[in-house]
């Protein structure tokens, strides 16, 4: 394998993982600033950046927000969740990719982060007061992680070759 020109960068991708369980302890402002302007420098398709980023921290709409996904219980745990809002014309795959530099960020910061999927878009549009052809289908919840949260279990991928095909599907691909 070729030795990666950042290690640090590349081991926390590797690394990155989905916390469910937080502490109490509040993000500071400039924390949440900061993963802010990473996920603001996040590459676009044309750069048209056709995204924007709701910051919720209070209780009772991130319960809210909580009811329009099925799999959300990181969202009622965590203190501070960022709603990613797919502006119109906007494209899923850009919303996918600023997601993951949220996490990213907040994991170089030492904030613990899990996506979440919110599956009734209507309802989640209407918990944020979303314009018309604006779309919320992921969010990012954020926190310390819980004391008691478990250690990362390093396996359960699939083999790289089970994965991988070489021009065409289901022809191998070897490296």
């Amino acid at each position: 394998m070729t030795a990666p020109s950042s290690p640090s960068a590349y081991r926390a991708v590797l690394t990155l993982r989905a916390v469910r369980a937080y502490s109490d302890e509040p993000l500071a402002g400039d924390t949440i600033n900061a993963i802010l302007e990473a996920a603001r420098w996040t590459g676009s398709s044309k750069n048209r950046q056709l995204w924007s980023f709701i910051v919720i921290d209070d209780h009772d709409q991130r319960t809210r927000l909580a009811s329009a996904g099925d799999f959300t219980t990181p969202v009622l745990a965590a203190p501070v969740v960022i709603a990613v809002v797919q502006e119109p014309e906007g494209y899923e795959f850009d919303t996918g990719r600023v997601a993951q530099n949220i996490m990213l960020a907040a994991d170089a910061l030492g904030v613990a982060s899990c996506p979440v999927t919110l599956h009734r878009e209507d309802e989640a549009a209407d918990v944020l007061g979303l314009g018309p052809g604006a779309r919320c289908r992921y969010a990012v919840t954020l926190g310390y992680p819980a004391p008691d949260d478990r250690p990362a279990v390093r396996g359960g991928r699939k083999p790289l070759g089970e994965l991988t095909h070489r021009n065409t599907y289901g022809a191998p691909y070897s490296g």
